[in-house]
């Protein structure tokens, strides 16, 4: 999985239209292979960005949990510590 898709269900509070949009072009990006599309290619491209983070949408607002939400800054915390952990230069 591409690791910029961050996790955006069960956080409070709930993640933005411009999260969902944000994972969706990196999706987008990933499986197409481009950064930025030619012009030739960008209205499929940004077609298929649109349809993503529509999915994405409803799979959010569908989903269910008995789970306390999760928070952000907490969780934030937690992925520096793991890339400290992961990326410490060792001596």
């Amino acid at each position: 999985m591409c690791r910029n898709i961050k996790t955006l269900y069960n956080f409070s509070p709930p993640a933005t239209k411009d999260e969902i949009r944000a994972s969706a072009i990196q999706f987008v990006r990933k499986i197409s292979g481009f950064t930025q599309p030619s012009k030739a290619n960008e209205e499929a491209f940004n077609r298929a960005v649109e349809q993503v983070a529509q999915a994405a949408e409803d799979l959010l607002g569908s989903l269910v949990t008995m789970a306390p939400p999760r928070d952000r800054e907490v969780e934030a915390e937690k992925a520096k510590a793991r890339s400290a952990m992961r990326f410490a230069v060792k001596g």
